[in-house]
């Protein structure tokens, strides 16, 4: 991976006085997130009135800055062609609608072939934005809506925006079991003991905060939507196995697939077909980061998952009606 440098010479504005470096140079260039800015000035490449300083430093506003810094390029990911489902676009955003199955980062075992290598063909100057403007992600084998920065300055927008819960989520999942109630989740989510892959609720993991309520209840099946106030890896499957109520189809937090007694041949077969966790990534709302636009997007499920919910429907009118 190669690198493009930035210079800048500026002079604190005097209203900046009593701020930490760190935050007072993320006011002054909002183009970068704090953790770059941190990074460089760990790094010695940031000089305060010619002077090395910490992130800590206490600035009194009117000083001189001369920073020389690394903003890495993605020359490592290869640009691939392919099918994106794009919802919004402009200068500074896309809205991506991505489907189940398809890898957002590259990783081990996955190469190519992912959502960034997608992006990297449709707009090759996202090799500029830190990994190629991807600010969250979801799990392969979870679909639906995310938000792609086009430009620096864009992510760091968005990326702050994600850190002060200001990109609204919300998602459709099908949880095992029939729930009596919405609720609120709150507990804290780390890596699983032993099965590194994994998470777990742990006393000593990171805040985890999620909102449930009902959308329709089926036979042994409930439809919920979900909204997140924090973004933890597998944090809603996560949470829903915690309380009993695993995501239809979790390879990894499903436990032992349960079928519906008595369920229509047509249910049966569904559930049998349906091979991934039932969640979709379905509303997104956030303000434009240069315009200050309120933007809001909504996709419908898939249609793997519509076919699943039509076959609970279907089963839940067969028992209601009674034999015939």
């Amino acid at each position: 991976m190669t690198a493009e440098f930035r210079s800048h010479d500026l002079q604190l504005d005097p209203a900046l006085a009593g701020m930490r470096l760190d935050q007072a140079l993320a006011s002054a260039l909002p183009q970068y997130s704090r953790s770059r800015i941190q990074g460089w000035i760990e790094r010695g490449t940031v000089l305060i009135d010619g002077r090395v300083a910490r992130s800590r430093d206490r600035v009194l506003g009117g000083e001189r800055v001369i920073l020389e810094g690394e903003v890495p390029l993605d020359t490592g990911t290869v640009p691939q062609a392919m099918a994106l489902a794009i919802v919004h676009e402009d200068e500074q955003v896309l809205v991506i609608d991505k489907p189940a199955g398809l890898v957002v980062h590259p990783g081990a075992g996955n190469r190519d072939h992912t959502l960034q290598n997608g992006l990297l063909a449709h707009d090759p100057r996202l090799a500029h934005v830190p990994r190629a403007g991807l600010v969250h992600r979801l799990d392969k084998d979870t679909s639906g809506l995310m938000v792609v920065a086009r430009t620096i300055e864009a992510h760091a927008a968005l990326v702050d925006m994600l850190a002060a819960r200001d990109i609204s989520r919300e998602y459709l999942a099908i949880a095992t079991g029939v729930m009596t109630g919405g609720g609120t989740i709150e507990e804290p989510i780390g890596r699983h003991r032993t099965a590194r892959t994994r998470m777990a609720v742990r006393a000593d993991g990171r805040e985890a905060i999620t909102h449930y309520r009902i959308a329709e209840r089926f036979r042994s099946h409930t439809l919920v939507r979900v909204t997140l106030e924090t973004g933890r890896t597998h944090q809603i499957r996560v949470h829903l196995a915690h309380i009993g109520y695993p995501i239809l189809g979790d390879p990894v937090y499903g436990g032992r697939r349960r079928l519906t007694a008595g369920a229509t041949p047509a249910l049966l077969e569904a559930l049998h077909a349906f091979k991934r966790q039932a969640l979709h990534a379905a509303r997104l709302a956030f303000v434009q980061p240069v315009s200050g636009e309120p933007l809001e997007f909504e996709a419908p499920a898939p249609a793997d998952m519509l076919a699943l919910l039509d076959a609970l429907r279907d089963d839940a009118r067969a028992r209601a009606a009674g034999p015939r």
